[in-house]
């Protein structure tokens, strides 16, 4: 009988990363989108009960406004879309660490898990303010890391 249960957990947990994978590959499209456009290449996916309900991507150059990062145009996309502010319930999944602000916006949203690709050494809320999220947020980090790194290296050695 544990045999079972812990297979069944296993499985469980293979589905759960086999979704994780795709709905980051979403992310990555809206960062691949976000640098066709001369943005820094940020892409955002916020998920609930399996299906997508915010797709973003940063837009602070075509808007003139730093406050347009992928996941903040995704929290505003998914409250539009779900008809109410908290995010209890869904998954953001994001190609690059969030960033304070960022981290401070999926806090008052109260959004339920976060999963992204790569670390932001320098701007992410991990190195500023690892505590500033919702206490009952999940976080996972890593998933399709070196994709997404690999897309913001190429936009910033295209820069220079």
């Amino acid at each position: 009988m544990q045999h079972l249960l812990r297979s069944n957990v296993d499985k469980m947990a293979e589905t759960d990363n086999i979704a994780d994978q795709r709905f980051m590959r979403m992310a990555l499209d809206e960062a691949r989108r976000a640098a066709d456009e001369d943005e820094v290449p940020i892409g955002a996916v916020i998920v609930a009960g399996g299906q997508v309900v915010a797709k973003a991507h940063n837009l602070t150059e075509r808007l003139n406004d730093v406050t347009a990062h992928a996941e903040m145009q995704a929290i505003t996309a998914a409250a539009t879309a779900l008809g109410g502010k908290y995010l209890n319930d869904c998954t953001l999944y994001v190609t690059v660490e969030p960033c304070l602000m960022c981290a401070g916006a999926l806090a008052w949203a109260q959004i339920g898990r976060i999963v992204y690709a790569t670390p932001d050494a320098k701007r992410g809320f991990t190195a500023m303010a690892p505590s500033c999220l919702h206490p009952r947020t999940q976080l996972q980090a890593g998933i399709m890391q070196e994709e997404a790194a690999a897309i913001v290296r190429h936009f910033f050695r295209q820069k220079r």
